[in-house]
């Protein structure tokens, strides 16, 4: 099996004009759609929210300045052979630790997300100290996904992406690795542990448990036990009907995505401000109330939001080919919700934040794996990495730390100085 090994190369970040200049152009030509009055937020992104971004990305963002910042992050990238699809050309940021016996960690972004999600835990997971483990972060763009390599071919699934976080990770030198995602990082991370668990993966935590309820035939314990408790389960109840109502007016996108994936594309590949707007509403929808505020238009909000979508526009396959993903992964829209590839007893976590868009009952979390860990946090949304990195790295080390459940579980790597 080739790990392709000798191919790693540093990777800057160097967006040419003649890129950029197009971007410009469209900028000033855009033409915005009405609005009702008094819309809001419930028809979508508001006009005036675009308007102003679109000002902002045309006349005050300065790219060349957030393209400086990026290089800061070590970054490469590396040919990874996928069985039946050729070599792909995979981006990912490598931070090591200095710390001796620091454990390898496999970062996984999802949709509308990129690499830069784990920019804001580097330091806190790299860190040292008598109280928590270190980690050697690795975090990849998927591919088709920010600086990666796209696939050509249809049928790029799960044991695919597996496949290149596996040799990604051991041509690294990392035989033995763990893993956290969410969103998308949360299913390929069955698939990851599927495939590759014990012998590789040891361990893996997820701020996203989706997942499907259990029945009488795959878990006839939980399932008894689901139908026994959770009519009578407040919090679960609550929990369903959040996603359910999420479900109704939220996932929209998802139909689209996963059934006409081409279609949409063209909008978000031509559009700045389409693109801009699709995944503005997300940012905004799947936080929890975090400040994308009119005060800080000039560095938080006109700087994080644009940088965000400019990931996507200036992205190596372009922005059409990060919702193919769907389509994949659900067989063109034929199961909402992938169905797992198996259970395994590799050890698993699971960080519950207040403002996921899908809250499904804890018990219902036991069939993703075994399941030896859980955080309950007051505050963080879908994007718990770049909302609450504080509270995300606490909870990787409480997991892997001296006295956690998964403690050691890294062989010869989880001995870090005391």
């Amino acid at each position: 099996m080739s790990n392709s090994t000798d191919t790693e190369k540093p990777f800057k970040l160097a967006v040419p004009d003649e890129d950029i200049n197009p971007l410009q152009q469209r900028l000033r030509l855009v033409r915005f759609p009405d609005e009702l009055d008094g819309a809001g937020w419930d028809y979508g992104s508001p006009l005036a929210d675009v308007k102003r971004l679109t000002a902002y990305w045309k006349s005050g963002f300065d790219w060349r300045k957030t393209e400086s910042e990026i290089n800061n992050l070590p970054m490469f990238t590396r040919d990874i052979e996928v069985d039946g699809f050729g070599t792909l050309n995979i981006h990912y940021v490598h931070q090591v630790s200095e710390v001796k016996g620091a454990i390898p960690l496999l970062f996984v972004h999802g949709w509308p997300g990129h690499f830069l999600e784990v920019r804001k835990m580097l330091p806190l997971l790299t860190a040292g100290g008598e109280e928590h483990p270190s980690f050697h972060v690795v975090a990849p763009s998927l591919p088709g996904f920010g600086f990666s390599e796209a696939p050509n071919n249809p049928g790029f699934k799960g044991p695919q992406y597996a496949e290149v976080f596996n040799k990604l990770m051991l041509a690294l030198g990392y035989n033995e690795y763990v893993y956290q995602g969410g969103d998308w990082g949360n299913t390929l991370g069955k698939h990851t542990v599927y495939h590759y668990g014990h012998k590789h993966v040891k361990g893996w935590l997820t701020n996203m448990p989706e997942t499907l309820p259990p029945t009488l035939q795959s878990f006839p314990l939980l399932y008894v036990k689901s139908l026994l408790t959770l009519p009578f389960d407040k919090v679960a109840q609550a929990r369903l009907a959040a996603t359910a109502k999420w479900s109704i007016g939220g996932r929209g996108y998802s139909t689209l995505q996963c059934t006409r994936p081409q279609t949409l594309g063209y909008g978000l590949s031509d559009s700045p401000v389409g693109l801009l707007a699709w995944i503005y509403e997300k940012l905004v929808g799947w936080t929890d109330k975090y400040p994308w505020t009119d005060d800080e238009v000039a560095t938080i909000f006109g700087g994080a939001v644009l940088e965000w979508i400019s990931i996507y526009w200036f992205s190596r396959a372009g922005p059409a080919a990060t919702t193919r993903i769907y389509y994949e992964m659900t067989d063109g829209g034929a199961q909402s919700i992938p169905p797992p590839p198996g259970w395994t007893s590799v050890p698993l976590g699971v960080a519950y934040f207040p403002a996921e868009i899908c809250r499904l009952p804890k018990l219902w979390s036991h069939t993703l794996g075994k399941l030896v860990f859980e955080s309950e946090h007051d505050k963080g949304g879908h994007f718990a990495a770049f909302e609450v990195p504080k509270a995300l790295a606490g909870d990787l080390r409480k997991m892997y730390g001296k006295g956690g459940p998964a403690y050691g579980v890294v062989t010869g790597k989880s001995g870090y100085d005391v």
